[in-house]
């Protein structure tokens, strides 16, 4: 059948907005709506929603549902988008018809519930329903951020949250204001010319090893007070604090380079979320004394500080006896500002040996 009709309760909610509520079969559900998971086309776009599946968490759904006594009160969510082949008729009482062409493809999109779905399309249980809540969206850009709100307060991964907000209009303030560096931190994983690209952990990259979190911090920090505070005032800032982070990044590469290349954030701190974030710090010290821009105006400071790390074996002489293993600075407040502060010293006394003038 490719043509679905069902009673349902329509909700009295936002007015330009329907939701209403329905049981159907899960095969049913399936076949009018789809589960579109987040993913990366050819060109490295964002597409999809939906995380992957979680095999271990669909077999306990299925284990509990495959007994006969088993029950799923609460509801599957699914969302359509305005044009879309559904029609909802008006019966009075609050109840409406609802019906649903999947002849040409599926209209619906599973908002909350896929792996409740996932679970029952692998199980025999004739006559079982599940509840269905309905929206119709504006717009996919209102069907994702639907999806956003309504799961943020889920056990969803954040990273698959963060990922999804450059993507995403019309949020509340407590996600617009993490969407300019969570664009910058998509960028520096999926442009061509970046220095970290593939680099960064995120839902369409987990084999990334750069903390997405830390990522983000670094360009907040930068936001809030310091080079790219001041790019706001071009139209093009966002394209500057891209390249400043990368063209950074390309230094610390060049400079530290065996510290670098093939470790995680077990074997270097330099790749650990506390070396991320303190460098960010460095970036902003470079920037501010010199006006640093590219590689090559960052790598003659960098190697300055060399000296002074210990992100891969020996020890950080933090001065005052406090003599720590290079593996001992976790990501904690604490560590992350101890380590800030002793490279941003370090630097800064580096910068005060290259003014002063040469004697002969």
């Amino acid at each position: 059948m490719s043509v679905f009709r069902f009673k349902a309760v329509r909700a009295n909610q936002a007015p330009d907005h329907e939701v209403f509520s329905f049981a159907a079969a899960p095969k049913d559900v399936l076949a009018f709506s789809e589960i579109d998971r987040v993913g990366r086309d050819d060109q490295g776009h964002l597409k999809g929603f939906q995380r992957h599946q979680v095999a271990a968490h669909i077999k306990d759904i299925r284990d509990y549902l495959a007994r006969e006594d088993a029950l799923l009160p609460n509801a599957v969510i699914v969302a359509f988008v305005e044009g879309s082949d559904v029609k909802v008729k008006d019966l009075g009482d609050g109840i409406v018809e609802v019906k649903i062409n999947a002849t040409n493809e599926r209209p619906g999109f599973v908002v909350d519930g896929q792996q409740r779905l996932s679970a029952l399309a692998g199980l025999d249980k004739p006559g079982f329903q599940v509840f269905v809540s309905a929206l119709i969206c504006r717009d996919y850009n209102e069907l994702r951020q639907q999806f956003v709100l309504i799961n943020n307060t889920r056990p969803l991964p954040k990273t698959l949250i963060y990922e999804l907000l450059p993507t995403v209009e019309g949020l509340p303030e407590r996600f617009t204001a993490r969407k300019f560096a969570a664009r910058i931190v998509d960028r520096l994983n999926f442009d061509s010319t970046s220095a970290l690209r593939g680099e960064i952990r995120q839902h369409t990259n987990p084999k990334g090893v750069l903390s997405d979190t830390a990522m983000q911090k670094l360009v907040n920090n930068s936001s809030a007070d310091g080079a790219i505070r001041e790019f706001i005032k071009h139209d093009d800032y966002e394209d500057r604090a891209f390249r400043l982070i990368s063209e950074f990044f390309w230094a610390v590469k060049r400079v530290f380079g065996p510290e670098w290349d093939g470790h995680t954030p077990k074997t270097s701190r330099l790749r650990h979320g506390a070396g991320l974030v303190s460098m960010g710090f460095v970036m902003e010290l470079i920037y501010a004394s010199s006006g640093s821009l590219n590689r090559d105006a960052f790598i003659p400071h960098l190697l300055e500080l060399k000296v002074a790390t210990a992100w891969t074996s020996g020890k950080w002489r933090f001065g005052d006896s406090d003599d720590r293993p290079w593996n001992a600075i976790q990501n904690t407040p604490a560590d992350i500002d101890l380590l800030t502060k002793h490279l941003v010293r370090e630097q800064k006394k580096a910068i005060k040996r290259s003014d002063k003038p040469f004697v002969g």
